[in-house]
């Protein structure tokens, strides 16, 4: 039988919550895809309903599709979200037909968007005022390939006996899961984590640049470099993007630089400096400019530093 937001199947919900994902974008889909494929029935909502569609398609016992996220948030006691940018979670969670308007007393929202922490702290306490719920934020790591085989790191900050009771659900898609402290911890993390990706990348970049220019073959620095101390998984998984672009980007310049773009505001709230970081959102920056917002971050290697 299919399912239908009034036909979820049947399920002891003293095991399973009503569970509810907004977002089926790059990193989205491939974690719904792994909560279904869990056994755990899902309420789906996204703007464009195809992707949802699809979903329902590949999993009609397990999945329904709902046409605004109040709708959703009427049949679920923990909804996902994993969205683009900051603008885009507060209008589906308190925006026109948006979760808060529907939540049921008491729900759990568990956000895998990265936002700055000042404004997530400011939502999730937003949150807890209009619903009694609580807010848990818990940026991921890990990319789409990460997504889709269920090892994505998750740093979550928010109420720990929460973030407890959620770790099964979570498990679908994450194999580490960390609480690093109260709400905004998680996001605080995050961006962190994006520094040392993001000026990593910038770092390979500039490397692929140089053997280019001196006539080595960029091509081979992977495998000439795996076991020393330059290796790492971005040396193997991100460089050779460099030299044959992929046609889907895994992450684009411009999510990067929304990105780097809360770092700073963040780093200056606190009195931070951050050289480096600074130089990587200027490239960003200019690879933008150059039209590349869209294209996969490896393709700052495209663009001169200043």
């Amino acid at each position: 039988m299919t399912a239908t937001p009034l036909d979820v199947p049947a399920q002891p919900s003293s095991i399973r919550p009503a569970v509810g994902f907004c977002g089926l974008g790059k990193m989205g889909l491939p974690m719904a895809r792994r909560i279904l494929s869990s056994g755990q029935a899902l309420h789906v909502w996204n703007r464009t309903l195809d992707k949802a569609r699809e979903l329902r398609h590949a999993s009609p016992s397990l999945c329904a599709v709902d046409e605004s996220p109040a709708r959703l948030a009427q049949h679920c006691d923990v909804m996902l979200l994993c969205l683009a940018d900051a603008p885009s979670v507060a209008a589906v969670v308190f925006g026109d037909d948006g979760l808060a308007s529907a939540a049921r007393p008491g729900a759990l929202l568990i956000d895998h968007s990265t936002l700055a922490p000042t404004l997530t702290r400011s939502l999730a306490d937003r949150w807890h005022a209009q619903t009694g719920g609580r807010w848990l934020d818990a940026p991921v790591s890990g990319g789409t390939a990460g997504a889709a085989a269920g090892t994505l790191a998750v740093m979550a900050g928010g109420d720990e006996a929460r973030l407890d009771a959620a770790r099964p659900l979570l498990a679908a898609y994450a194999a580490r899961i960390t609480r690093m402290g109260e709400s905004g911890a998680g996001q605080a993390s995050k961006l962190a984590n994006q520094v040392i990706v993001m000026t990593t990348i910038a770092a390979l970049a500039e490397a692929t640049r140089l053997a280019r220019g001196t006539g080595i073959d960029a091509a081979r620095l992977p495998a000439a470099l795996q076991g020393g101390w330059a290796d790492s998984v971005l040396l193997q998984s991100v460089q050779p993007r460099m030299l044959a672009p992929p046609a889907q980007a895994t992450g684009s310049i411009r999510t990067m630089l929304k990105d780097f773009d809360a770092i700073e505001a963040f780093a200056a709230e606190h009195g931070i400096a951050l050289p480096l970081a600074s130089l990587v959102r200027r490239w960003l920056a200019r690879a933008v400019e150059h039209g590349l917002a869209e294209a996969d971050v490896s393709q700052i290697v495209q663009v001169a530093p200043d």
